[in-house]
């Protein structure tokens, strides 16, 4: 930090601070989504000093420590800074946040993310489509059944379970697990036809595992998307149940 003293966010009347008591959610975890926020929206600029501990427990009617819990998670994060006797500042080059598209168009689920790779966590065959999950069309005799990490610029952004009719399976390389999308893994197949996909997605919160594979807080946001794949005969091809992290997805829809 310069020598100078950095310039302090503007003072002026506030919105009314949320309700933390209505949430299961740990309080210092809202706050936290709160404060990244702030960072992410440009209400905290780059290189302002933001309130200080004791401001924002007044603010927030909650205990300092529990302030300096949630800005624990930012300062992590590398969004902002601490110097002694200065006070804390929003970083001046915040870590570059990694955008995931979430497609909403044929091609766009087809197509590989460029610098993506994915990681097998686990492979089981032979897998009774009584314990897939509740989904539409005719169920294959049996589902190989893959869960999926994907990665780019070294950290993790998709965790994903993806169920496969198991007669497909002997023309699945190894390669295309771990290079080609869920929906591309089937209709790259030849003479395997398409006649029905379909999309979901639901916003929701990390659990215990999605946040240790992903890396990210629990509770932190995440976007849950259901995929799935009918053939010609109604026969159902592929579930894919994907959970992004909420900070790295955007989701594009042309309008016109």
């Amino acid at each position: 930090m310069p020598a100078a003293a950095r310039p302090s966010l503007p003072t002026g009347p506030r919105p009314a601070a949320p309700d933390l008591n209505r949430s299961a959610v740990a309080r210092y975890l809202q706050l936290a989504t709160l404060f990244r926020r702030r960072v992410e929206q440009g209400i905290w600029l780059p290189g302002t000093q933001i309130p200080t501990v004791d401001d924002l427990a007044a603010e927030y009617g909650v205990a300092r420590a529990t302030i300096r819990q949630a800005l624990d998670q930012l300062a992590g994060e590398g969004l902002i800074e601490r110097f002694r006797a200065k006070g804390t500042f929003v970083s001046t080059t915040p870590p570059q946040r990694l955008w995931c598209d979430v497609e909403t168009d044929w091609n766009g689920l087809l197509r590989s993310r460029e610098g993506a790779h994915i990681e097998i966590l686990s492979d089981t065959p032979g897998q009774d489509p009584q314990s897939l999950p509740a989904s539409e069309g005719l169920p294959a005799p049996l589902y190989r059944h893959l869960r999926r990490r994907h990665w780019r610029d070294n950290q993790p952004f998709l965790l994903a379970d993806v169920w496969l009719d198991e007669r497909l399976s002997p023309q699945i390389t190894t390669e295309d697990l771990t290079t080609k999308t869920a929906l591309r893994l089937v209709a790259s197949i030849p003479g395997v036809r398409i006649a029905q996909a379909r999309q979901t997605l639901t916003i929701g919160a990390a659990d215990v595992e999605a946040a240790a594979q992903l890396h990210i807080p629990l509770n932190a946001p995440i976007a849950h998307v259901h995929r799935l794949a009918i053939d010609p005969d109604g026969t159902l091809l592929l579930i894919a149940n994907g959970t992004y992290r909420g900070d790295m997805v955007r989701i594009d829809v042309k309008l016109r």
